[in-house]
């Protein structure tokens, strides 16, 4: 069996050809996909500023094997965000991601004459 990493996912794009029901709705929930929603989950979250309504980004976890690398998570990432904001009704372009191994970052830890 392969060794399973963790990696956190950062899914960015654009806003495209939303309808103005996927606007109103948008606009409507912004206060609830602002900066205190920014969280890393497996399911995604959203978050957008609602002036412009322009761009998003969506947070996820990803579970996957090492040997696959970062760009596989990012892959995984963004086949989850296309799938929810379609589920939704919202159109998107330009997707793109950040990724993260949370099993190979380096902590720079203090050492105690420092503190």
């Amino acid at each position: 069996m392969s060794e399973r990493h963790t990696y956190r996912v950062i899914v960015r794009g654009t806003w495209d050809g939303l309808t103005d029901e996927a606007r109103v709705r948008l606009l409507a929930e912004a206060a609830e996909h602002g900066l205190t929603s920014m969280r890393f989950t497996e399911e995604g979250s959203l978050s957008y500023e609602p002036s412009p309504l322009k761009h998003f980004s969506m947070r996820y976890v990803v579970v996957s094997d090492a040997a696959d690398g970062e760009e596989m998570a990012g892959a995984i990432a963004e086949d989850r965000a296309q799938t929810a904001l379609r589920e939704r009704g919202y159109g998107f372009r330009d997707l793109r991601s950040t990724v993260t191994d949370l099993d190979t970052m380096k902590i720079n830890r203090k050492s105690a004459s420092r503190r």
